[in-house]
Order: C-alpha cells, then structure tokens, then sequence
C-alpha cells in the first residue's frame, strides 16, 4: 500500500483511541501522609502498609482513584516491567481464561524467576550506571552486563551490588580470578575523582553533589569543601592503581581537602585501608538513611515513572516527598530485609496504586500524578520497545542474534542509538519525528505488514481463523495485549471487508497489523 494511503488508514483508526495517553501531565509535592505502620516482615505486610498510605492520602485530597486495571492491562504493564517486553499471544489468552484469584501476583513471581527479568533488569542497571553519551567505557561494557547478570541470578543485595561497584578493581577479588567486573562505571567517569564523586552520590544516596563542585550549593548546606572531601576517597585510588591518596587539593586553590563522609564525620583510618572500601561500607549500609531512602525511592519511580521525591536522584530539601512517611516506611523495609530488591517488586507490584487504570476515574478533578490515583502513562525505553516489535512481528530469532531483519539498521546497539531519548523522566518521553518516521516508513514496517513477507500476517490469515473478527483479535493480542473491544472489532471488520484502499482483504489486515504496531498505545506502558 502506498504510505500516504497508510497514513490516512493510521488517522482513521486510532485518532480518537485513549487520546489520554499524550496529555501533558505536570508534577509536585504533596502533604505528609499517615504515620508508619511498623516493623514489616514480609512483601504482603509492606503491601499492605503502602495501600494504608495511599488510601488515606488519596481520602485527606477527595481524590477519587482509578478503577482498577483489567488483566489485560495489568499483564501488558508487568511483562513490560519485569521482562521489559510485551507478552506473547499464547500467555495473554492463558491469563485472561484463568480464574485463579491470586495469578496477578503467581505472574509476577514467574517473571521475577525468569531470564527475561534478569536481561531487563541487566539493561536497566546498565542505563543508570553508563549514560547513553557517555562512550567512554570501552570494550568493558560487555564485562559489566555479565557481571550484572550474575548478580541478577544470584539475587544479589542491592547493598552488596552497590558495595561491589564502588571496590570494584581494589584487590578485593581472590589472586588470579577472571570473573566480569563492573569496572566500565569507573571508565564512565574517565577515573576522575570528581566525576566518580558526584555518580556515587547522585545513584546510591539521592544527592546531586555536583551542584557543589565549584561553589556552595545554592539550595542545600552542602559545600564546596564537602564535594571535595567526597572526591578524596578515589584520589590516587583508581582501578588500575592502589590505595594510596586520602586527600585532594581543590582545583585553582592552594586547599587540601581530607576525606571525609558526607553526614561530615571523617573515617577512622585503619593502616592498610583502601579508601574506596572505606567509603563503600559507609554508604551501603543500613545505618546509612541517605542510601535505603534513594534506594527505595529509585525502585518505586522505576515501577510508577515518578519517585516519592521526584526528580528521583535529587532528594533535596526543597524536593518534598509526596508520602514522606510512606518513604520512610519503604527505606526502614528495604534495610530490614536485607536489601532484597524482589522483596520490594512483589510488594509494590502488589499494590493497589501499581494495580490501578491509567484512565482517571470520572469526577476525580485536577490531577496530581504524585497522588498516584492513577497509573502514569510511560514511554518504553528503546530496549522494551526492541524487544517488543521482535514479539509482536515474530522476529524472535533475529533478536537474540542482535539485529531487527530489514529496519534499515545493522544491529540491535545502532536501533537503540536511534532511539535514545534524553529525557531522565519516563513520563514525559516523546517520539522525535525521525524515530516515528522510522517505524511508520521505514523498511523493516514494510517486511512485517507485508502478505509476501510477514510471518505474522501469514500466520492469521491462513490460520484456523473463523473469519476476521477472530483475525482482528489475534493482530490485537499480538501487538496490544488485549482484545478489541466491541466498536473496535465492528470497525474494523467492516473495513477488512472492504479491502481498504486496495480492495484487499488480506492487505487490509496487513493495514490493520502497521496500525497498531504504529499506535500510542502499542509504545508506551500504561
């Protein structure tokens, strides 16, 4: 079909479809919730705890909640999070027919055993640790993605994650050994002390330390001599050489700066200490407030695209959480079980507010997304939306080999350069004009709505189909998770029937097929 036919046949389908999910939504603060429910024992308690939080927030603003999302919706939206793509058609089905009233969360513990957790979450550590223009690290980038996949399957704390970045390359591995490492995080940093000192704070503590690198922050106590006593600890400490530096001189003065913590208390120096050591068993730590409060607020905007504090890494004073005691619910239950980032999924997946519609419920006035009252609507990471056209189109096989066959790009690395978006903040991702023309126009669309070319295509229009309501909604299970709904179904139906521009029937599921997969709905998570 001609593109500028498709085009028209795209305005014609979804024009008015859920126009919900581009609305601009704006964030603040809100006011202190209910006081903390206690020790938490185990994810179904903390659960428990999160929802007294919400309710009584929600009850304290007279907001009204979201329904609560259907299956469909929901598993679209925990496949994407835990898997990091949508689900395939076979498992919709199977979910949707079952009947067991706890498979939401016997879903989220087969994902959470799952290897596509362990790569999803392999590309999400990964994304925090290197930035995407930042190319300084090298061949080891492949060294890390191993070394977090092993810490993946290990279920390894987050704490001793954190722990193990910050020594890594310090002597610490036994003589000899060849295990992966995550030293690309150091490359990242280009080894330098300042740079190394305001990642360190800004991913594992919440504080963006670089603020007072060449002057006292503007808006918080911290001081330029802080910023230095926290770069001392990787002076003359990188991985290729050893411990040996414990101060640092500011740049452009005659200053020497000692090493010292950022809560202003400094080390007591044992002979022998390697700095980094020293400084990563005061920041993984229980005790440390700072570290379990940015953990737990990173964890919940990964699953809300919002933090308890957002912007999530800049927990500022200024930056007031939403739930302040909720936050500090989650902090205490993150240390108090042992850092256990599965602990804190099923108990936040578990959540009413995880659980609920994208769609606000009707009379619920000015929104707030920090109230959480409704799911936000997330743009996909180019990785989750790879992934996702490889399941939707079949191209399973060609995304373990790294490449998207016929999109015009030779590998899955020059796709994902091609579809980075700067935005730190998930829910306010937009598609840039080149990447839609690319998914629209672009070769590998072509291969994939295509009768001569398409696996997909091929597989329901001379599958053991009824007629083409039942085509129509295996198109829709393949791309969108769910099933048409009644006017959906009739509408198309009607224009299958009709051929479509080119009086085709079978090209009109083919039209059908490029319309979805070019859908808000089908590139974002809601």
């Amino acid at each position: 079909m001609p593109k500028q036919s498709r085009m028209w046949t795209y305005l014609f389908f979804f024009a008015a479809v859920q126009p919900a999910l581009w609305a601009p939504v704006p964030v603040w603060a809100g006011t202190p919730g209910p006081t903390g429910a206690g020790v938490v024992k185990d994810a179904q308690a903390l659960t428990e705890a999160i929802d007294q939080h919400m309710a009584a927030r929600w009850a304290a603003e007279g907001v009204k909640p979201a329904d609560r999302a259907d299956d469909a919706e929901f598993m679209r939206r925990v496949y994407l999070d835990l898997a990091g793509k949508i689900p395939p058609v076979s498992e919709v089905r199977d979910f949707l027919a079952d009947k067991t009233p706890d498979k939401r969360g016997q879903l989220v513990e087969k994902l959470l055993d799952s290897s596509a957790y362990v790569n999803h979450f392999t590309n999400v550590w990964r994304a925090r640790l290197l930035p995407a223009n930042n190319t300084n690290f090298g061949g080891s980038r492949p060294d890390l993605e191993a070394w977090l996949r092993r810490q993946l399957l290990d279920n390894a704390s987050y704490d001793q994650m954190v722990r193990d970045i910050l020594t890594a390359g310090t002597g610490m591995q036994p003589a000899g050994a060849t295990e992966p490492t995550p030293l690309a995080f150091f490359q990242a940093n280009e080894n330098k002390p300042e740079n190394l000192a305001a990642s360190t704070s800004r991913l594992f503590l919440g504080i963006k330390l670089e603020c007072a690198q060449c002057h006292d922050h503007k808006f918080t106590d911290l001081s330029r001599e802080q910023f230095w006593g926290m770069a001392a600890f990787f002076n003359g400490a990188t991985p290729q050489a050893g411990s040996s530096g414990r101060q640092i001189q500011i740049p452009n003065t005659p200053k020497m700066v000692r090493a010292r913590f950022l809560d202003g208390t400094e080390p007591r120096w044992q002979e022998g200490d390697n700095p980094r050591v020293v400084l990563a068993n005061w920041v993984a730590t229980r005790e440390n407030r700072y570290f379990a409060r940015a953990g737990a607020n990173w964890l919940w905007a990964q699953f809300f695209g919002t933090g308890l504090v957002h912007p999530y890494d800049d927990m500022i004073a200024e930056h007031t959480p939403s739930h302040p005691r909720l936050l500090d619910e989650l902090a205490q239950q993150f240390a108090r079980n042992d850092f256990d980032v599965k602990y804190m999924i099923r108990a936040i997946t578990a959540s009413r507010a995880y659980n609920l519609s994208s769609m606000a419920a009707q009379g619920s006035g000015k929104e707030n997304p920090q109230l959480f009252a409704r799911m936000s609507v997330r743009g996909l990471t180019p990785e989750q939306l790879f992934a996702s056209l490889a399941q939707a189109t079949g191209y399973r096989d060609s995304l373990r080999q790294g490449q998207l066959a016929g999109f015009g790009v030779n590998s899955r690395e020059e796709f994902l350069a091609k579809f980075a978006n700067a935005s730190d903040n998930p829910t306010e991702v937009q598609t840039s004009i080149l990447q839609a023309l690319a998914i629209m126009n672009g070769k590998f669309m072509d291969d994939v709505t295509s009768l001569e070319r398409s696996e997909m295509l091929a597989a329901v229009t001379d599958g053991p189909f009824r007629d083409d309501a039942q085509r129509i909604e295996a198109l829709y299970l393949a791309t969108l998770s769910r099933k048409p709904r009644p006017q959906e179904t009739d509408r198309l139906v009607r224009y299958v029937a009709g051929g479509g521009p080119a009086h085709d029937s079978k090209k009109a599921l083919g039209d059908v097929f490029w319309a979805l997969l070019n859908s808000g709905e089908f590139v974002t998570i809601h």
